[in-house]
């Protein structure tokens, strides 16, 4: 389904637990090629693990294609929480699965990038 925070085409699907809720949860995340998800941050720490596809994803403030990893499927990543990142489906559609303790937050560095500040 779409999910506010994400831009339009980015699909989120929930498979265990309830996100906005305290407690653990498990989502997938497919995301088309070219889409990207500028940076932001999450309080919480995540585990991602590729599904498939290959999974970009930089650290920083500030989206720089040089500063992007590529993980290919069945790669599991710890990200712990309030780490500034940004991803990129750079050669492909990909799909991830995040685990992780709720509730889930998404904070945008910049106000600009937040799709949920576009919506009329």
């Amino acid at each position: 389904m779409p999910f506010p925070a994400f831009p339009p085409a980015i699909r989120l699907a929930v498979i265990v637990g309830q996100p906005s809720e305290p407690g653990p949860y498990t989502i997938r995340v497919k995301a088309p090629h070219g889409e990207k998800l500028m940076p932001h941050k999450h309080p919480e720490d995540r585990v991602y693990t590729v599904i498939s596809g290959v999974f970009y994803i930089g650290l920083g403030d500030e989206f720089n294609a040089s500063k992007l990893e590529a993980y290919p499927p069945g790669a599991v990543i710890i990200l712990p929480g309030d780490t500034p990142h940004f991803h990129w489906a750079k050669s492909g559609e990909y799909v991830t699965q995040v685990t992780a303790m709720g509730p889930l937050g998404l904070e945008y560095l910049s106000a600009k990038d937040d799709p949920r500040n576009n919506n009329p």
